[in-house]
C-alpha cells in the first residue's frame, strides 16, 4: 500500500477526518475528534501509526519485523507499521478497522 491507497480506505471509514496539527509532514486521522491514523507522510517505506489492542500488538511485534512500538506514541496503546510488504494490504486494511473500532468505542 502507498500513502494515497491508506488515505483513500482511511477516508472511506464512516466520520473519518484527516487533520495536519502536529506539521504538515503528519497525516492525522480521527474519528470524533481522538485520533486512530497517523501517517509519516515523508518516510520511505510509508510508515503507519494506528491504535491497538495491547494483546493483540504484544502478538504483532513479536510476529512481524515490520511493526514495532509507536513511534513517538503510547507504547502500550499504539504500534507503527512500517509497510515494506510483510504485511499483505488486507492485513492492513482489518489493523486500520480495529484501531478506527477501538477509538470509536471509546467516543
Amino acid at each position: 500500500m502507498n500513502y494515497k491507497s491508506v488515505e483513500r480506505y482511511v477516508l472511506s471509514l464512516a466520520g473519518s477526518k484527516l487533520g495536519h496539527p502536529f506539521g504538515k509532514e503528519l497525516s492525522v486521522f480521527s474519528i470524533n475528534d481522538k485520533m486512530f491514523a497517523i501517517i509519516e507522510i515523508a518516510k520511505k517505506p510509508l510508515r503507519l501509526s494506528l491504535r491497538c489492542d495491547k494483546q493483540l500488538a504484544a502478538i504483532l511485534k513479536d510476529r512481524y519485523e515490520e511493526v514495532m512500538p509507536g513511534h513517538k506514541l503510547n507504547k502500550d496503546q499504539w504500534i507503527t507499521i512500517v509497510v515494506s510488504g510483510q504485511l499483505d494490504n488486507n492485513e492492513i486494511t482489518g489493523l486500520i478497522n480495529h484501531s478506527y473500532n477501538l477509538v470509536l468505542e471509546e467516543s
